[in-house]
């Protein structure tokens, strides 16, 4: 299964590079069972930045489109009890078929039933977790302060629960204004950080759900590492561009979906800033 697939080499700029590379060249589609919020914008991150995203979150139709998705975000933010079936039709067949699927476990920890849906759903063992500190530390059952769907937990502090998450995901992230990723390199686990961004972006509704879905797409080219890495560094360059060039949130929006676009391998080889920590 694709939880089970270590990275060659730690990732890096340049295997960021190669990611997008791969990305541009497949145009994986994405199937996005995600919140009210997110949907239209989180599906013109997936086109700026070279993927397309099918929003199938109904239980009739959510198995059979896992089996045949380049990758699924499975995203906990508005749940009804109609999605949470769906959830894990999608979080079940995606594991059974060898899809790549991404758990963005937003308000876990705050919410007893959400929380009960992520504990649910790790028996499928999603091939990335991405959230913030307070839900990867929620979802590891070390605790974790959640306010709604906002961080109240340092990245770096939830290190220690993405590890932690190796035991069940391929590849969890921390995000923050420093995000940090643990996966394996020939099955040993790893830490690398991921530098830079926009202070803008959580000022816009729908950043990190779209973090979520975009690594998804990643996850569809390459390992769970290598691609867990490459979408938040993506992220973070083209966010450093877009800020140049914008006012406010409002104008950051459209420049952040142009330079998502614009962004070329070569500039995630320059500009990227990936460090390896202590695991």
């Amino acid at each position: 299964m694709s939880t089970t697939v270590s990275a060659a080499v730690t990732p890096s700029a340049e295997t960021a590079a190669v990611a997008l590379e791969r990305l541009r060249e497949s145009v994986p589609l994405v199937q996005s069972l995600t919140n009210i919020v997110s949907a239209n914008f989180l599906t013109n991150v997936l086109l700026a930045a070279g993927a397309t995203n099918a929003v199938i979150d109904n239980p009739h139709e959510a198995a059979f489109f896992a089996g045949i998705a380049g990758g699924v975000l499975v995203n906990l933010g508005t749940p009804t009890d109609f999605q949470a079936a769906a959830f894990e039709e999608a979080a079940r067949t995606a594991h059974e078929k060898g899809t790549p699927w991404v758990l963005d476990p937003v308000g876990v920890g705050g919410l007893p039933w959400r929380t009960g849906l992520a504990a649910a759903l790790l028996a499928h063992r999603p091939t990335a977790i991405r959230g913030n500190g307070s839900e990867i530390a929620a979802v590891a059952g070390l605790g974790g302060d959640t306010r709604g769907v906002d961080s109240a937990a340092d990245a770096a502090d939830a290190v220690p629960a993405a590890l932690a998450l190796l035991d069940v995901a391929g590849a969890v992230s921390a995000s923050g204004p420093v995000d940090y990723v643990a996966g394996r390199v020939d099955g040993v686990p790893q830490v690398v950080r991921v530098l830079g961004g926009s202070a803008l972006l959580p000022r816009v509704t729908a950043t990190g759900c779209s973090l979520g879905a975009l690594s998804a797409a990643y996850l569809a080219v390459t390992d769970p590492f290598t691609g867990l890495v490459a979408a938040h560094a993506h992220f973070a360059v083209a966010s450093e561009r877009a800020e140049g060039g914008a006012a406010g949130p409002g104008t950051f929006v459209p420049a952040f979906l142009d330079a998502l676009a614009s962004v070329t391998p070569d500039d995630l080889r320059k500009s990227a800033r990936i460090e390896p920590v202590a695991a």
